[in-house]
């Protein structure tokens, strides 16, 4: 018996209890009207005092992004660190349209002691006002500047992971493969979380999509619009725009990435990796049954997010070559 492309994956039990207790909105279909009340409601996701608890310092430094513009950026380094060890460039989520470089980032605060790590976060700016060169070729800026002051910053340049969730697993992809491209930093890995990779919106997963859960087929067609305008779903779109494009993914640093067997990248993501894997590359792939997108997000403390969590810490610990302190816990990006 055949069964409709349409026919939506089952959550995990424990997810869906929590899912069905979560505020309505977070399942809600966003559309372009809704960006500018979204990013008005928006709060900074860190506030001083979560800092001051989990032992981290922040500077802010402005540098040249795309186009001889500013953007900021945010160090982030457990207080006292001395020294020079492994450095982590953080690109935040949102569906390309929403959140700023404190969106996830906070989930790397456990990290920056566990490998005695510094990040930096980046304030990528956002579509629809900056379309598509604008966000990539601001994270690609970021990147090459901490690569450029990883001496001052105590970052070993061998050891340079790039890390983003969502939309910023997607312009982490992305900058990868400009640095490839280009020359640029050497990554020793990228971890991709969930990634939104390809425009075109015509997998199965995605069609599966509106059936419960944070960023739905129809959102994700409002966030690559924004970034693409009527490039969207055409020929011309860039393979840095939309990773899942590239027809060659040989040379790309081991990569992680994961998602939920219920959520709308999931066959992305899988192609992803199953395409690293078709060059020759590293690339190690989770798909967690039952889970929607950004579970971990949401549910943190559920079970599947942290098998989630710590099949990232695993990876990590494998790439750099690193063991867990004594008394390190498993929250991990």
């Amino acid at each position: 018996m055949s069964i409709p492309s349409s026919a939506h994956p089952q959550f995990d039990p424990e997810l869906a209890t929590a899912l069905a207790l979560l505020p309505a909105d977070i399942g809600s279909t966003i559309t372009a009207d809704a960006i500018p009340r979204l990013r008005r409601e928006h709060v900074r996701e860190v506030s001083q005092q979560m800092l001051d608890d989990a032992g981290i310092d922040a500077e802010d430094v402005v540098l040249t992004g795309y186009d001889g513009a500013e953007i900021g950026v945010t160090i982030l380094r457990p207080t006292g660190r001395t020294g020079s060890g492994v450095g982590f460039y953080h690109v935040h989520g949102g569906g390309m349209i929403l959140g700023d470089r404190w969106t996830g980032v906070a989930a790397l605060f456990d990290a920056l002691h566990r490998f005695d790590a510094v990040a930096v976060t980046v304030e990528y700016r956002l579509a629809p006002e900056f379309p598509d060169p604008t966000p990539i070729e601001d994270c690609y800026a970021g990147l090459v500047w901490m690569d450029r002051h990883a001496h001052e910053l105590g970052v070993d340049p061998d050891r340079l992971i790039i890390v983003g969730g969502s939309a910023g697993g997607g312009l982490a992809a992305g900058t990868a493969l400009l640095a490839r491209d280009r020359r640029g930093p050497a990554l020793r890995g990228q971890l991709l979380m969930y990634p939104m990779l390809d425009d075109r919106n015509a997998t199965t997963s995605s069609r599966q999509s509106d059936g419960g859960g944070p960023w739905s087929r129809e959102s994700n067609r409002t966030g690559w619009t924004a970034l693409l305008g009527e490039r969207r779903g055409t020929d011309a779109v860039s393979i840095y725009a939309a990773p899942a494009r590239a027809t060659d993914l040989s040379g790309l640093p081991p990569t992680f990435i994961d998602c939920g067997s219920a959520e709308v990248f999931r066959d992305e993501d899988v192609a992803y990796a199953s395409a690293i894997w078709a060059a020759g590359g590293d690339a190690e792939l989770h798909v967690w049954p039952g889970g929607f997108h950004a579970f971990d997000v949401f549910v943190p403390e559920s079970t599947l997010a942290r098998r989630m969590i710590a099949a990232r810490h695993d990876w990590l610990a494998r790439i750099l070559g690193a063991g867990v302190p004594a008394g390190a816990s498993d929250d991990m990006p």
